[in-house]
């Protein structure tokens, strides 16, 4: 494994980053009413699923922040795999990601799923026994 100190500091490398964080509710009403007045926090409810992004920093008209190192969240439907809040990383390809995930002796708990015409979503438990979302932008035809 390649670390950054043995880098050229001009090197430029791409990892997968931290893209989102989601929090399971039970009554989306009352969680995103919950957030909004004690945060502040927008709402941008996603049509067709059950998926409100929290806004809780300013993003540009794409919804990515000014900021680099700033992340956004959502209120997702709490089911029995997804009880606790989930930390989502973008990667660049899910299918090897996923076959990276049970090498390392991760487990799978929900598979690769499209999300609306924006891209895909998986779900996975770590060594640790934590739940983690992946995000796969879908690809744009130009």
């Amino acid at each position: 494994m390649l670390l950054y100190s043995e880098l050229d500091p001009f090197t430029v490398i791409f990892l997968d980053k931290v893209e989102h964080f989601e929090i399971p509710a039970d009554d989306f009403s009352r969680a995103t009413n919950f957030y909004t007045k004690v945060f502040g926090w927008e709402l941008n409810p996603v049509p067709g699923v059950e998926y409100t992004r929290l806004l809780t920093i300013r993003v540009d008209e794409k919804i990515k922040p000014h900021r680099p190192f700033e992340v956004n969240g959502a209120i997702i439907k709490r089911t029995k795999q997804i009880a606790t809040p989930v930390v989502t990383i973008t990667v660049n390809n899910m299918d090897d990601a996923l076959k990276r995930i049970e090498k390392e002796g991760g487990v799978i708990i929900i598979g690769k799923k499209e999300f609306g015409n924006r891209g895909y979503t998986a779900y996975f438990k770590d060594t640790e026994g934590n739940v983690m979302g992946l995000w796969q932008v879908r690809a744009r035809v130009l």
